[in-house]
């Protein structure tokens, strides 16, 4: 790894750049004159009387108890200070009455009021006079034009009554070149905050972000292996069920790497494996540009197609809401399979007769739930429109059908229907739900995190005939789809991928 290549230079210099605004943000806020502020803290709002709402319990002795008007009296601690770096004078205050600024304590009514302030501004005293404009109404505090030097500040403790502890507490007025605004409530001995809670977290953001980015760039493990763009042509057939990934990931390929074109062409994971083998064998040297995508491992005698294991994927089985079940046993399941029950009420469900909806023999959704549920092949097909049965003698209505989308369409329409699908599709339909198997849901989370033993599973495979040249398409898009950006799309389209620290282990204990 080069620790000075142009990348590592820039993301420290990202970092130092970073650190250095920081520092330059905290400077400014403490030495760069701002704009006239008066802020306003409440520092206490607390009960004196037994029927004050939302306060807490309280003792009184003496005059709490006898002055009438006291049972829902309150004491409230309000601080006004100057926390701008300059003065302010009388005159900056743009209220057009005598007074400068109003206290509204919303909800309850002022009944008197006392102004204390630091001994060393005394002088602030001389401002709170009734002539200017010093008073109350209501739930209004009428506060004078008090001119404050920078840092200074008074309190007012106000009695009221009525209200809740804790209702709003509002200063109205203007300031010329300023703004009066509330600070964060503390006790009456704590500090104001050396800077702006704005301000402090927008440095801790940025520090934070800058050094992640510098440490992630500096000490991965140098880049992704580079996909080495080829042009050409490349046709992907096979798996029906897989065919939404390759097709978002052939148009993301061909995106990435001018003068390639890919085609999504799926018939069946059976059908694309025989058509990969007949490709090769006309060819009779080297490999076609055809990769075929199987749910399961290829047919026995097709020793010429090379495996690549690409993801885990996740199956379910999907019953008509009408059923009504969320469990079924392995057990059940192979019982429906094979024709030995044709109701279901026999398995605490509705009063409804059982319909198989099944794929085609070319289906890899159907060999892995032959292979990896039923343990054997299903009954033969007794209809063709899934309704009615062709078969007197059959035990249920059975139909094969060509393509996930059209099981799940027919299973949501057909009452008492029961089917197989890939789980993401799944998902999406309506009119029709997932079943439990033995207990475990279909849940690509807890397949990925051992969470359960859940059984209609399977990896998908990409086939090709031979080992394809390192420098053609087929070899460049394989390597794109199981270790480049394919495995975002293999992801989101509710798969596993192979080439990932949990997928290795899946994958490998799934053969």
């Amino acid at each position: 790894m080069e620790w000075l290549s142009a990348e590592n230079v820039v993301a420290v210099g990202t970092a130092v750049l970073g650190i250095v605004a920081s520092g330059v943000m905290v400077w400014y806020e403490r030495r760069t004159p701002r704009r006239k502020r008066i802020g306003y803290r409440v520092q206490m709002d607390n009960p004196i009387g037994d029927d004050v709402r939302l306060g807490r319990a309280n003792v009184r002795v003496g005059l709490f108890d006898e002055v009438p008007g006291m049972s829902d009296a309150t004491l409230v601690l309000v601080r006004v200070e100057n926390d701008g770096s300059q003065g302010i004078d009388r005159d900056d205050y743009t209220s057009p009455e005598v007074h400068g600024l109003t206290a509204v304590f919303t909800g309850r009514t002022v009944r008197g009021v006392s102004v204390t302030q630091p001994s060393d501004t005394g002088h602030l005293m001389d401002h709170f006079t009734a002539a200017r404009g010093f008073g109350y109404e209501g739930n209004a505090l009428r506060i004078p034009r008090v001119p404050l030097n920078r840092g200074d500040h008074f309190k007012l403790l106000v009695l009221l009554s009525g209200g809740d502890v804790g209702g709003e507490i509002r200063l109205i007025g203007g300031i010329r070149d300023g703004e009066v605004h509330p600070n964060r409530s503390a006790t009456p001995d704590e500090k104001p905050p050396l800077f702006s809670r704005a301000a402090r977290l927008i440095t801790i953001m940025l520090t934070v972000s800058v050094l992640t980015l510098a440490t992630i760039v500096v000490t991965r493990d140098g880049t992704p292996p580079p996909i080495g763009c080829e042009q050409g042509t490349l046709t992907l057939t096979g798996s029906t069920a897989f065919a939404p990934v390759l097709v978002e990931v052939a148009r993301k390929y061909e995106r990435d790497c001018a003068g390639a074109s890919v085609t999504v062409d799926p018939h069946g994971s059976t059908a694309g494996v025989r058509e990969l083998a007949a490709a090769g064998a006309a060819l009779r040297k080297g490999s076609p540009p055809v990769v075929a995508l199987s749910d399961g491992p290829r047919p026995s005698g097709l020793t010429r197609l090379s495996e690549n294991r690409v993801a885990l994927s996740v199956f379910a089985l999907v019953i008509n809401d009408d059923v009504r079940l969320t469990n079924l046993s392995t057990k059940d399941v192979r019982r429906l399979y094979r024709g030995e029950i044709g109701n279901w009420r026999q398995l605490g469900g509705p009063d409804l007769p059982v319909k198989l909806v099944s794929r085609d023999a070319n289906s890899g959704t159907r060999q892995v739930f032959q292979r990896r549920v039923l343990g054997r092949g299903e009954i033969a097909n007794s209809s063709v429109d899934c309704e009615h049965k062709d078969d007197a003698t059959a035990p249920v209505i059975r139909c094969e059908l060509d393509s996930t989308d059209q099981v799940l369409s027919t299973v949501a329409a057909l009452p008492g229907a029961v089917g197989y699908s890939e789980l993401n599709a799944a998902e999406r339909a309506g009119g029709l739900r997932t079943v439990k198997l033995d207990g475990d849901a279909p849940s690509v989370d807890a397949i990925e995190h051992g969470a359960n033993a859940y059984p209609y599973r399977e990896i998908e495979y990409a086939y090709t005939y031979g080992r394809p040249p390192a420098d053609s398409l087929a070899s460049s898009f394989l390597t794109y789809l199981s270790r480049g950006n394919g495995q975002d799309v293999i992801r989101t389209h509710g798969h596993i991928p192979c080439w990932t620290p949990e997928g290795l282990k899946l994958c490998a204990d799934d053969t």
